[in-house]
């Protein structure tokens, strides 16, 4: 079905309107529960709505080479990346924790030139290492705080987490060319419960003693409005675009989460973290190129970057590398 040019655009910048709320959204929740235990409520209950309507997104087939991909796809993002930030968050600003994910279209360029055989130009080189060094100063400009204690922490766990974000975006636009995006973001949820489930027995899970009403509906939001709607909408914009189009609007969300972070938490940033933002922006638009004359319609068309051709449906060079080195243990299944 041919859709409307702007419905990937408009689909992507919602997804990063309700993923700037979700910085704020989160640092509210574990202002009364423990990081780990917010993380399993919103898979949980997301994984639970996307059970209720299994009809709709459920493929025909899944095929068995593709299901490592959706389990690193999962392992980056939700799990990997949820520990982290659900950290970083403990140890920072929502509003700094924003500025950081701005980082995420430099480093999907980064992991796309290692692993889809795509060349950086020594403008893209120039814009990663500038954005990188502004998340540095304003790591470095933030001052502790009761809400933020340790913010250069928090602030390269955060960074740990958008490289998470980005072996999920370079594994999601593989999958897109065969799967509904809305499967895939079920993927995500279902494996997402069963990874953090037995975390919360550690000992060092605070399990919860009451249910705040406010911070209770915090997490149905994380639930319902991100783990389904911010990210099905991005798994969509994915799905018809090419890969580093859509992670340039990640650059919406610092100014969204800063901006609800002022209104609703109360955070401010000093002289010197404004110009860290500036540094940062300055080295992400650095790093964009944008090529004309892509065929973004529809899943499983043919690419046209520069240093990459052939069938998006294909497995580029490294990545059937590993396919292959894994053909031995399929073949015991």
């Amino acid at each position: 079905m041919t859709l409307l040019p702007g419905i990937p655009f408009f689909a992507l910048s919602l997804a990063m309107l309700l993923w700037g709320s979700s910085f704020v959204a989160f640092k509210y929740a574990v202002m009364f529960f423990d990081p780990i235990v917010v993380v399993f409520a919103r898979m949980a209950i997301s994984g639970l709505v996307f059970l209720l309507f299994l009809p709709l997104w459920r493929p025909g087939r899944v095929r068995r080479g593709d299901v490592w991909f959706m389990v690193f796809m999962a392992l980056c993002e939700p799990c990997l990346y949820f520990v982290f930030e659900g950290k970083a968050l403990t140890l920072t600003t929502a509003s700094q924790a924003g500025m950081v994910a701005a980082t995420l279209p430099v480093l999907v360029a980064l992991c796309a030139g290692f692993l889809l055989g795509e060349r950086l130009t020594r403008r893209s080189w120039t814009g990663l290492f500038l954005a990188l060094g502004g998340v540095a100063w304003v790591s470095v400009s933030g001052s502790a705080t009761e809400a933020a204690p340790r913010p250069v922490l928090g602030n390269f766990l955060e960074l740990l987490a958008m490289i998470c974000a980005a072996g999920y975006t370079v594994s999601m636009k593989k999958l897109c060319a065969t799967y509904s995006p809305w499967f895939l973001t079920a993927v995500q949820s279902m494996v997402g419960s069963v990874f953090f489930l037995p975390l919360l027995f550690l000992p060092s899970t605070s399990l919860p003693a009451a249910m705040p009403v406010g911070p209770s509906l915090a997490v149905l939001y994380l639930a319902v409005c991100i783990s389904i709607g911010a990210y099905g909408l991005y798994n969509f914009g994915i799905s018809r675009l090419p890969a580093w189009q859509a992670t340039a609007f990640v650059n919406l969300i610092p100014v969204i989460s800063m901006l609800l972070g002022w209104l609703w938490l109360g955070e401010s940033l000093n002289a010197a973290q404004l110009a860290g933002v500036a540094v940062v922006f300055g080295g992400v638009l650095l790093c964009q190129e944008w090529r004309a004359g892509e065929n973004t319609d529809t899943p499983g068309r043919a690419l046209a970057v520069e240093g990459v051709s052939g069938d998006a449906g294909q497995l580029p060079p490294v990545l059937a590398s590993m396919d292959e080195a894994l053909v031995p243990v399929r073949s015991k299944d």
